[in-house]
Parts: C-alpha cells; sequence; structure tokens
C-alpha cells in the first residue's frame, strides 16, 4: 500500500453560476484540509488538476489554490493535464510524492468550469483532447468521436441500442440518491431507448442520454503515507494503481478493444494482488454510454463483443454480483473534466468508509476506478481497500 486517502470535499456538479474556478478551488481545499484533521501549514505539496483548454481564461491555476489559506504560500504546487483523466493524473502524482517521501501530507484538488462557455465553443474545446489530424473536423466534437466508436461498434458485434438505454439508466437510477450529482432523475430504460424531442441523436447511434454533462464543481482529496494514516480518524489506501498511455491516433489501434484499459485493469490488479471477482463495486469513465460498455470487456468482465451480457443480466446493477457506477457515473453525476477524477476517489472513500449515503454498495471493502482520457488514450486505475 503506497498512500491513503485521510480527508475529502465534493461540491455539487452542475451549472453553478455563482461559482468560479476560484472559489471552486478554495472551497474544497479548505474543506478537505479541515476533514482530514489538519491545518494548512501541515501540507507539504500540492496538486492541482485542471484540464481547462479555454474554458477558463485564467489558465495559470496552479497557485490559485494558496488562495484558500495564507498558510498554503511557498508550498510546491503543480498543474497537471492529461485530457479527461486530469484528476485521477493528480491523483496519482500525489501517491508518487508520498511513495517518494517527498511529502508528509499532499493536498489533491481537481476542478473545471464549463458551462460558462457557449455551446459550439464547449465542442471545440472537448475535441482538443482528440488527435486533432484525423479527428478535428469531426460533427459533434467528442460526442462525434465516440459516436463513430459506437457505429464501429454496432456494425461488428450488432445493433446495442438496448444495451446502451440499460446503462444510461441505471446511472439515472442510481444518481437519483448522489447529492452531488447533477442529474437526479430516473430516467427509464423506455425513455434512455427512444429517440424524442428531449432525447434526439446527437452522434451516430447515441442519444443525448447515452453522452454525459457539461458540468462544473470540484473535489478534493488529502494523501498520506500508510503509517500516518493509523493515526487519522479515516483512511482508505491505494491497494494497487496503474497509468497507461497508448497512442493519441485511433488509426494507429483497435478501438473496439481500449487496449489501455486493459492493460490498466491488468497492471493495477496485478500490483494489488487481486482479481476482478475481489472487488465490491467499480467506478469507471461513462463519458459516453458506449465506453461503459466496452470498459466492461476491457476490464475482464465479459468476453470481447458480449458487453451487452453483464448489463443486460443485470450483473452491473448496484445489487448485481460487480456493481458499476453506483454513484450514478459521469452520465447522472456531471463531467467536470479536471474534478471527475479526483471525485471518483473520493466517493469511492466514501463508500469503503460506509458513509456513501444513499449510493452505498452495502458491506463494500475494494473498489476499483477506471477514469480515461480521450477515447482511451490516458488510462488510470486505482485499488482502493478501508484501512480505519
Amino acid at each position: 500500500m503506497m498512500a491513503a486517502i485521510i480527508g475529502w470535499s465534493h461540491s455539487p456538479f452542475g451549472k453553478l453560476a455563482d461559482e468560479t474556478v476560484e472559489t471552486l478551488i478554495t472551497k474544497v481545499a479548505t474543506e478537505a484540509i479541515a476533514d482530514a484533521g489538519l491545518q494548512p501549514e501541515d501540507i507539504d505539496e500540492i496538486v492541482l488538476g485542471h484540464f481547462n483548454a479555454g474554458f477558463s481564461a485564467q489558465d495559470f491555476t496552479a497557485s490559485l489554490v494558496l488562495q484558500a489559506s495564507d498558510k498554503l504560500r511557498f508550498k510546491p504546487t503543480t498543474r497537471v493535464e492529461n485530457a479527461c483523466a486530469t484528476g485521477s493524473a493528480a491523483v496519482h502524482q500525489g501517491v508518487r510524492a508520498i511513495a517518494a517521501k517527498q511529502a508528509k501530507f499532499v493536498l489533491v484538488v481537481g476542478v473545471e468550469q464549463m458551462t460558462t462557455t457557449p455551446g459550439p465553443e464547449i465542442g471545440k474545446n472537448l475535441l482538443k483532447a482528440s488527435y486533432l489530424p484525423e479527428d478535428g473536423d469531426t460533427p459533434a466534437g467528442f460526442a462525434g468521436v465516440f459516436g463513430k466508436i459506437a457505429g464501429m461498434y454496432f456494425q461488428k458485434y450488432g445493433d446495442q441500442s438496448e444495451a446502451l438505454a440499460h446503462i444510461a439508466a441505471k446511472n439515472h437510477k442510481n444518481g437519483v440518491e448522489n447529492p452531488y450529482a447533477q442529474m437526479r432523475k430516473d430516467l427509464g430504460v423506455e425513455f434512455c431507448l427512444n429517440e424524442s424531442e428531449k432525447n434526439p441523436f446527437v452522434a451516430g447511434p447515441l442519444k443525448r442520454t447515452d453522452c454525459s454533462l457539461v458540468s462544473d464543481g470540484a473535489a478534493a482529496l488529502v494523501l498520506t503515507d500508510t503509517t500516518t494514516a493509523l493515526a487519522a480518524k479515516k483512511a482508505v489506501a491505494f491497494r494497487g494503481m496503474a497509468h497507461v498511455q497508448d497512442f493519441l491516433p485511433m488509426s494507429k489501434r483497435d478501438i473496439l478493444k481500449f487496449e489501455g484499459c486493459s492493460e490498466g485493469w491488468r497492471k493495477a490488479l496485478g500490483s494489488a494482488g487481486l482479481s476482478l471477482e475481489d472487488l465490491d463495486f467499480v467506478e469507471t469513465h461513462d463519458c459516453f454510454t458506449i465506453a461503459e460498455l466496452i470498459e466492461y470487456e476491457a476490464m475482464g468482465l465479459v468476453p470481447e463483443g458480449q458487453g451487452a451480457t453483464a448489463i443486460l443480466e443485470g450483473w452491473t446493477q448496484k445489487d448485481g454480483k460487480l456493481p458499476v457506477n453506483p454513484s450514478g457515473g459521469l452520465k447522472a453525476k456531471g463531467h467536470p473534466i479536471g474534478a471527475t477524477g479526483v471525485s471518483m476517489h473520493a466517493l469511492t472513500a466514501m463508500q469503503l468508509t460506509g458513509t456513501a449515503g444513499g449510493i452505498q454498495v452495502e458491506g463494500a471493502e475494494i473498489g476499483g476506478i477506471f477514469n480515461m482520457g480521450g477515447a482511451a488514450v490516458a488510462n488510470y486505475v486505482s485499488i482502493m481497500q478501508r484501512m480505519k
């Protein structure tokens, strides 16, 4: 076990018109430090996850964390970015600082404010997470990229509309009980399955209910070494972790396999000395429902091309054999890019300490996290276990 989470904070996700990137950062940073039972001066290092890509005019944001307290002045602070996996990139960098004994307490913050950007600009900003020479002119932005992937999957394995609708409906049902979620509404399978004025096709076979929400929000964690964590009031350890980076151009890979995701799970589970069957739940990156479907296969839950089995037979429901996205996932929770991976870790920590409220998976002891940047390009897996 390389490090542990001993404190966390999570803002609501959604259209937060009264907030700024700065206020979101300072609120969660202050709350996470207090939740860990520490003072700002106890923090040794700070890592900020902030994708930006044009969403915020303030592009140099690392030192905004210091606005939370004058006592954070002169602490080493770094902003990291790895597309939609930016939050987990920040978390993993914090863990490495602990493991290298360069810091005793690390504050990790993830943030994004997207809703103040005009719609067409949102699409352009998100498309920057693709390989522009190949995908820069894709209609519907990043939804178009995943619409292309969905179309290829349908062509190879048959129409998966029912499976995608069940994934969307599952995640929206789970999100009803998540107080941080942007959309807390049980939409039902029929609404998600059928095209309508409120659920039009967006890109390829993907409808609006297949796409995660544009969102504002922030989350924060405090990390420390496992020995120090034993003295904390609560602690959730990193039992295993992996970061696997793949080629950016989809033309250089079999995009229907998400091989970086597979390799990430293999390495993280191997370092933890566990198998997928040992996990009590998974928080996975459902930026689009087709992504969650393929991730079932990539993590080894089902063979290639059989992702639909996992959802249609109820395996990934909250009461199934491997609950996936009990939080509601990005689909219901929202997807403020830089905050997403930190949010996944905070919500997993809540699950493993039995403090997740209505989204609690009963008896959860070990959880897995998969956070993805681009189309399975940046792949981060964390295996988490409660210490106390």
